[in-house]
């Protein structure tokens, strides 16, 4: 690949994708419906809205936006265009990261050359991948910010994890897990937490070497928790599930925005690097797939554990002048709803309640897609 350039950003955009579940109006299981929905959206619309490795889902992408009020509104536009759609063909989007109860043996693969060559590398790895993720662009304006700001953010990985978590369920199973679909991602060769790079050098040369030996055959096949995305000139945040509605959508991606703002500035004052101990970082993210917002993660200050509720409000003092500046204060204010109320939380409440998946599908859809 050689020289891999950097887009610079003077501003920190904000780019958000959504990958939604197609399930049936019916039965509310996953339908291989994506060619279907996508011939019969508006021309304006099918521009941000892509297929996914399978057929029974689909990606909307944002334009490059300033503010989350910009994505607000983006979304908005586009959601309801889908929504529209996938009604006339008798399906509903369905807001979560993997499926209460149908098989990923059920599941075509969509009729693409490099789907088609990832399963062969990948084989039941990646035929697993039903799962669906919330992933967050912030602007930044060199590549070597982006590899500092990657690197400063891991130990904040986890609160996103736990905060957004919303797959508890696996092939019609309760897993005891709050994200499951953390633990099916990890089983890419290049997913999970990144490993810590001191430069733009040092990541390019780590592409260019994974890909000269065969490793990977595309830098699109590096799906860390957080990567440096080169074309877009961001820093990407990939770790959270799916949430439950836009409006959780909206407080983590206000959250996301003023963190890597503020991480930027420091950098830019020339702060020193605080440690991070990466097996804290690890442990924090197994408490976030285990217990979500239940979790107690362990600070990396002072090694002591806080809860969830704690952590995020520490967190939500700390960058909210910085959520003046960027003109997303109600949003980052909301995000303190979530801990209280995760789409994984919601789900196992509406099963214990009804004892029937098919309802968790039913009433998530019911409570969370109005927008």
């Amino acid at each position: 690949m050689g020289t891999i350039s950097f887009a610079r950003n003077d501003y920190p955009t904000l780019g958000v994708e959504l990958e939604l579940q197609l399930v049936d109006t019916e039965t509310y299981a996953l339908s291989n419906s994506i060619t279907e929905v996508l011939a019969g959206l508006p021309e304006e619309t099918a521009k941000y809205v892509k297929p996914e490795l399978m057929q029974s889902y689909l990606e909307i992408n944002t334009d490059v936006c300033r503010t989350v009020g910009d994505v607000r509104q983006d979304l908005t536009g586009k959601l309801k265009d889908v929504t529209a759609t996938a009604d006339k063909l008798g399906l509903k989007l369905f807001w979560a990261a993997t499926h209460p109860f149908s098989s990923w043996r059920d599941q075509k693969i969509t009729v693409n050359d490099r789907y088609y060559e990832l399963v062969d590398l990948m084989q039941d790895v990646a035929r697993r991948l039903v799962t669906f993720g919330l992933h967050i662009h912030v602007g930044v304006d060199s590549g070597d910010k982006a590899v500092m700001v990657c690197d400063r953010m891991l130990r904040y990985l986890p609160l996103l994890l736990s905060l957004s978590s919303n797959s508890p369920f696996w092939e019609g199973r309760n897993t005891g897990l709050h994200s499951n679909r953390s633990k099916i991602m990890e089983g890419l060769p290049t997913a999970g937490l990144p490993p810590t790079m001191r430069n733009w050098s040092e990541y390019t040369w780590l592409i260019n070497h994974l890909i000269s030996t065969g490793f990977i055959n595309t830098i699109r096949e590096i799906w860390w928790d957080i990567r440096p995305h080169h074309n877009f000139g961001t820093v990407e945040i990939r770790v959270c599930d799916m949430p439950a509605n836009l409006e959780q959508v909206l407080s983590l991606t206000a959250f996301v925005q003023c963190m890597v703002k503020c991480i930027s500035d420091e950098i830019d004052e020339g702060a020193y690097q605080l440690q991070h101990h990466p097996m804290m970082v690890q442990q924090n993210k197994w408490r976030a797939t285990r217990y979500g917002i239940d979790a107690s993660l362990v600070s990396s200050e002072n090694y002591k554990l806080f809860s969830v509720i704690d952590t995020t409000k520490q967190l939500v003092d700390l960058v909210s002048p910085m959520s003046e500046r960027l003109e997303c204060t109600d949003e980052l204010d909301r995000i303190c709803n979530l801990v209280h109320k995760s789409g994984a939380k919601r789900q196992l409440e509406i099963m214990e309640a009804t004892g029937d998946r098919r309802e968790v599908v039913k009433q998530m859809i019911e409570e969370n897609n109005g927008f």
